[in-house]
């Protein structure tokens, strides 16, 4: 078998779709020029990153360079444009001459954070040799040139200290070795055989069967990476989305649309103004339905809204009723069906409406179908939805006293969570990349490390039975960004 040590080097870590836009209070700026100094250090990450797709020996060397900048918080994101010669071999005097050179006008965003880079998004195309500046492509670009992090081509970060023209790269990678050990192999074929068994997959050829083997390796690897970065108590490794590239779980499982920010405008709420007890969970309390499962279906969004609007009609009215998602799915014309959807949307789609039946009279199907919402069969109904605080102390005491929340979040990693608190590094779940959305009934702490419990749309067959545990208190994967809910009087 080939080695698979390119692989593991070509494994990106950053999932999804192109960074949302940063929140109000984020601390965002507009788009500026940058100064040449100020784009040294992205642009050498991006044209490092940039090389590792090139043949052995290969190297790419810049031509002009402008960029832009637009700062958030502590970090910045860099809109670069390169011009660049792509040359068959490090030493050309070691090639046969005349050299066969290749010039390209190549685009990069590259978000630098806390010290460490990462490429977001990268498009190479062809360019006139007698190009003197950086200017527009005059195509699409060479085959494999246009990635964003969802791509197997993206570097997963690194640090470029001031002094140094290495790139260094402490985190990376795990099985650094060539070729890798035969019982490596052995091990997969083991796991990928119990992986069948486990979640009952069948498939229709020996090619798919081979195919699916090299995805469901693929994942373990970047499992153990994604384990060995985490900060937390989480285990990441086997579970029912481990024959699934990235991209098809993107595709199926989360929402795109997300990513443009909450959309309908909703009323900021008062804080509460007590402290938050020191834990709490709703499910203890009766204001949780079961685990429920969206299907191969990106309406998330859905689950989330009728979540929290089943734990404040129980609050207010004393009655848990399982709610459909269906109908937010088929009558929602605003929200995209199983192509995503926001939560303000959602409620604002209930109030159209007039009110939400149960999931009994309008059953989950986990496609887009007619709209056969009858207001005959209405259980429920909301009079207002608001826009809860981004301060996680605020939102847990509001979480308390009034009940489960719906927040959006980063899906880094969940892909392989099985169980215990997750703490990736803010890097790779950053606030700005958010792509699901769940529902938070609850918080406490497990030896003295802080949890946001989280009730996801995957069934009891993932996580701990359906549930997701994250750190609490450092704004983890986007959790306090979106947080929100309906208002039942």
């Amino acid at each position: 078998m080939a080695s698979w040590l390119p692989l593991v080097w070509l494994l990106g870590l950053l999932p999804g779709a192109a960074p949302a836009p940063p929140r109000r209070d984020a601390g965002a700026q507009a788009w500026a020029p940058a100064a040449p100094e100020l784009l040294r250090r992205p642009v050498r990450f991006a044209l490092d990153t940039y090389s590792r797709g090139l043949a052995a020996g290969a190297r790419a060397v810049p031509g002009a360079v402008s960029g832009r900048v637009r700062r958030a918080g502590r970090g910045a994101l860099y809109a670069l444009e390169v011009t660049l010669e792509e040359l068959p071999c490090k030493d050309p005097a070691e090639c046969q001459l005349p050299v066969p050179r290749r010039t390209l006008l190549c685009s990069f965003e590259v978000l630098s954070e806390l010290g460490k880079h990462a490429l977001l998004k990268q498009h190479c195309g062809p360019v006139d040799t007698e190009m003197k500046g950086a200017g527009r492509a005059q195509g699409c670009g060479q085959p494999g040139a246009d990635f964003t992090r969802g791509s197997a081509l993206i570097s997963l970060f690194q640090s470029f200290p001031e002094d140094n023209n290495e790139t260094l790269s402490p985190f990376l990678p795990l099985l650094d070795r060539d070729p890798l050990p035969q019982d490596f192999y052995v091990k997969m074929a083991s796991l990928f055989k119990d992986f069948i068994t486990t979640y009952n997959r069948t498939y229709e050829t020996e090619e798919e069967a081979q195919w699916r083997m090299s995805v469901f390796i693929n994942n373990m690897i970047r499992a153990q990476k994604i384990q060995a970065l985490d900060r937390g108590t989480a285990q990441y490794g086997v579970t029912k989305f481990s024959d699934l590239t990235e991209e098809e779980f993107r595709t199926f499982y989360l929402n795109p649309l997300l990513k443009g920010g909450p959309g309908k405008k909703m009323r900021l709420v008062k804080s509460v103004g007590d402290p938050a007890p020191p834990e709490w969970d709703w499910r203890r309390k009766g204001a949780v339905t079961k685990v429920k499962n969206q299907g191969m279906c990106g309406s998330c969004w859905a689950f989330s809204v009728t979540g929290n609007v089943e734990g404040q009609w129980f609050l207010k009215r004393g009655d848990l009723l399982s709610l459909s998602e269906q109908e937010l799915v088929d009558c929602d014309r605003v929200d995209k069906a199983c192509m995503g959807g926001l939560p303000s949307n959602a409620y604002s789609a209930i109030k159209t409406l007039g009110g939400l039946e149960t999931e009994d009279d309008y059953s989950y199907s986990g496609h887009l179908q007619t709209c056969s919402f009858s207001a005959d069969k209405v259980k429920v109904y909301i009079n207002d939805s608001v826009e809860l605080s981004h301060d996680e102390q605020e939102l847990a005491a509001w979480l308390a006293t009034n009940g489960p929340v719906s927040i959006a979040i980063n899906a880094f990693g969940m892909q392989f969570y099985r169980h215990g608190i997750s703490h990736p590094l803010r890097l790779l779940c950053s606030p700005w990349f958010i792509d699901h959305a769940v529902l938070l009934v609850g918080y406490g702490n497990r030896s003295d490390v802080p949890f946001w419990a989280i009730k996801n749309s995957w069934g009891t067959d993932w996580g701990e039975e359906g549930y997701y545990y994250l750190h609490r208190g450092s704004g983890a994967c986007g959790v306090n960004a979106m947080a929100s809910s309906a208002v039942v009087n």
